[in-house]
């Protein structure tokens, strides 16, 4: 018998300074079972950074020919394609062709894989990637549960997460291109 996914009850009050954006959303995200908590609040994460009211949750593991998260138009077009964790090179350069603009969440150890990745992509325009620090990203995946309310403030390319317990600054690192 194969392992359902468990749906997480996410509530966020976004407050995007940078790119003015101020937005109170909800929605239900599945977490595969074989999902990791890291790779899940990079999704939640991801989706407060890069919120736009037509960006929704692709099927990620499930399919690896869908982004983690995209931003799809009223005429069914790609304008934004979404993903986190360390895609490699050739998987980047295939989603910045599908779509006006590609982003990557990296999160994990970086060092390495960003030597190796970012080389192979420093020409493709339309490709923004960050990371986000390792300790508190894992510091934050403890604070995620079944039914989670967070507060995300975004200003100077720093995450304020507010949750139940008090407030966890992230600082991400710009590794390529401009969130926009």
């Amino acid at each position: 018998m194969a392992l359902q996914a468990t749906p997480y009850k996410i509530s966020l009050d976004i407050s995007d300074v940078d790119r003015g954006v101020y937005e109170a959303v909800k929605f239900t995200i599945a977490r595969h079972p074989s999902e990791t908590e890291l790779r899940l609040v990079a999704r939640i994460l991801a989706y407060a950074l890069f919120y736009h009211e037509y960006l929704s949750f692709g099927r990620g593991l499930s399919d690896t020919d869908e982004a983690a998260l995209w931003q799809v138009n009223l005429s069914g077009e790609i304008d934004h394609w979404i993903d986190v964790g360390q895609p490699d090179a050739d998987r980047m350069i295939r989603a910045s062709r599908k779509a006006p603009k590609m982003s990557v969440l990296a999160y994990g150890n970086l060092r390495i894989w960003s030597e190796k990745t970012i080389p192979k992509i420093a020409h493709l325009s339309n490709v923004t990637v960050l990371g986000l620090p390792e300790t508190l990203h894992a510091e934050l995946a403890t604070q995620v549960s079944r039914n989670t309310h967070w507060g995300v403030m975004i200003t100077d390319n720093v995450l304020y997460v507010s949750h139940d317990s008090g407030q966890i600054e992230i600082p991400l690192q710009n590794l390529h291109g401009a969130r926009d």
